[in-house]
């Protein structure tokens, strides 16, 4: 359960005093997400979000993730703005975290979508680079390339030959790879960068919103597609994967967006840089997660199986 902070009803009717947002009904905890503590609260009024930003969310990169939001909904993309309070100010405290109220979107997350929603998925993520080819602010990427190496080191070779005999070696050797052969001259620009379908809410086979924008960044544009192809292609364990979602969700980004070549040449690459990515994050999650965070864990050995799979078979990318 994603509540690291507990705030009672109490402060969150203060909190919410400061905006024309009605008055306090239910507040409750929700479970998605491992990042920050997320609240749905009902009012007199509305539904809406609190979240309080925890762990990697640096404050300082609240106001990069305000103005993507707000030039998105501008844009006519399915994404949650911020609300400003009745002083237009949008960051708050609450419980010692820095904290926002943000517009609820209808819809569910899907934990096995259809061909179908994953055609939808990639369409709205092609209409989101499209919207972001004019955004001009930039952020780094703090989990890029140039820092999984660095992610390795601090999860330490033991205790990631803990989590899977023979584990550092494997990404010891798949590093070297990709320090050899990892693209610097394709387009970038502002991505999600966590596109997984507990990002992305639905109904039906329509998307309602894409939310959670806590990773996004200014990274090679492909490399979101990569992600996304990662967290949506496969089942839940890595081992098996659906070549029907692959195509679906790649003709929707293209309905939107479409590919340079040299952009789809260097998919299979950027896959497994993605792979890669979650399972050195998840590694570290895993090695360093206390006890009693009220987090379920998620296991490494997922993206691993994704890894060896974008390893073995580079040409599902070729349609």
């Amino acid at each position: 359960m994603a509540v690291y902070t507990k705030v009672s009803a109490e402060d969150i009717a203060v909190f919410l005093s400061r905006f024309d947002a009605g008055t306090l009904v239910s507040a409750k905890g929700i479970a998605e997400g491992v990042e920050n503590s997320n609240y749905l609260l009902e009012t007199t009024k509305d539904k809406y979000i609190l979240t309080l930003y925890e762990k990697r969310v640096d404050p300082a990169d609240l106001p990069f993730f305000i103005a993507l939001l707000d030039h998105l909904a501008k844009h006519d993309c399915l994404v949650p703005p911020m609300i400003p309070d009745r002083d237009g100010q949008k960051i708050h405290q609450l419980c010692g975290r820095s904290a926002c109220l943000i517009t609820f979107l209808p819809g569910v997350s899907v934990s096995h979508p259809t061909k179908a929603q994953a055609e939808a998925t990639g369409r709205a993520l092609g209409d989101m680079h499209r919207a972001l080819t004019d955004f001009d602010m930039e952020r780094r990427n703090s989990l890029d390339h140039d820092g999984w190496r660095a992610l390795a080191e601090q999860c330490g070779p033991e205790q990631l030959d803990e989590i899977a005999p023979g584990l550092s070696p494997a990404i010891a050797q798949e590093l070297d790879y990709l320090d050899e052969h990892w693209p610097h001259d394709l387009p970038r620009s502002a991505i999600h960068a966590d596109l997984f379908p507990d990002n992305v809410l639905m109904l039906g086979d329509r998307v309602t919103g894409l939310i959670d924008f806590y990773f996004s960044c200014t990274d090679v544009r492909a490399y979101d597609l990569a992600v996304t192809h990662a967290a949506w292609c496969f089942s839940e364990d890595g081992t098996a994967f659906d070549d029907q979602l692959s195509k679906a969700l790649i003709a929707g980004y293209e309905s939107a967006f479409t590919l340079s070549e040299a952009e789809r040449k260097t998919l299979p690459l950027l896959a497994r840089g993605a792979a890669l990515r979650f399972l050195l994050t998840r590694a570290f999650d895993w090695i360093n997660t206390p006890a009693d965070a009220l987090v379920t864990r998620k296991p490494p050995q997922a993206f691993l199986n994704r890894l060896q799979f974008y390893q073995a078979h580079p040409e599902i990318f070729t349609i």
